[in-house]
């Protein structure tokens, strides 16, 4: 099947790269306008545009800190005098996650954990969404992470933060379904990208024996998956965490 999503505005934020930038292509490949949004990093940032548009993808990119309220609103005003209203939103931004034990932690560092994926999802949505609700149809899509189905040692913050955004995925469900809005949340497993390139080759040799499929995720895996919550054809699902790690954590 070939989902479209023509006629329909697309905001992922972290999206010049990783993950994000993936899934980006994704929706536009599909046919949606995207907003690529990036904080830091600008010549990555002006790369990963060209290549959009060579694609044949259609949008803009901005530069926005997503745990701000003053840069979002202004991004979400951006967008929505070139390309539209957004109708598709997936919180991808993400910090480094570094592994330590708690006493090497601060507050300061779980804060972080939580404006990344507590606060900005709150802040995305607040801002998108009295236009999701008068068009009464919207798709909320966050970026997870396996972690809490794993529940990895050493990452007690991280792993927090993320059970958190889950928390806040189903409960946003029910209370949006009545408005054709559909929130969902995609865990990848450890799919390396640009910011894996220098992790220890005993860990990434360590993970994939664990992996029942016996091969690494690819970006592209987690890119179908966001698509398929952005489509028409899931409107009927939400409040679903979908795991994407090779049966990895297969619950």
């Amino acid at each position: 099947m070939s989902f479209t999503l023509k006629n329909h505005v697309a905001l992922v934020t972290g999206s010049t790269k990783g993950l994000g930038k993936q899934i980006a292509f994704a929706l536009g490949k599909a046919g949606a306008k995207v907003c690529l949004n990036y904080a830091n990093d600008w010549k990555t940032a002006e790369a990963t545009f060209t290549e959009f548009q060579d694609a044949g993808c259609a949008g803009i990119m901005v530069r926005a800190d997503v745990t701000d309220a003053g840069q979002i609103q202004s991004m979400i005003s951006e967008i929505a005098s070139k390309l539209g209203n957004v109708d598709i939103l997936v919180v991808n931004a993400t910090p480094d996650q570094p592994q330590k034990p708690i006493e090497e932690y601060d507050w300061d560092f779980y804060q972080l954990m939580l404006d990344f994926f507590v606060k900005s999802p709150f802040l995305l949505t607040r801002a998108v969404l009295k236009e999701m609700k008068q068009s009464r149809w919207g798709r909320i899509i966050n970026i997870g992470s396996e972690v809490y189905q794993t529940a990895v040692p050493n990452f007690s913050a991280y792993v927090a933060a993320k059970g958190g955004q889950i928390g806040w995925t189903r409960s946003m469900s029910k209370e949006l379904a009545p408005f054709g809005i559909t929130v969902n949340i995609v865990n990848p497993g450890w799919i390396p990208v640009e910011r894996h390139q220098n992790d220890p080759q005993a860990m990434k040799d360590a993970y994939f024996a664990d992996i029942p499929a016996g091969r690494w995720g690819v970006p592209k895996d987690v890119a179908d998956a966001v698509l398929y919550f952005a489509s028409e054809e899931s409107a009927f699902v939400s409040g679903q965490t979908l795991c994407v790690n090779g049966a990895l954590s297969p619950w």
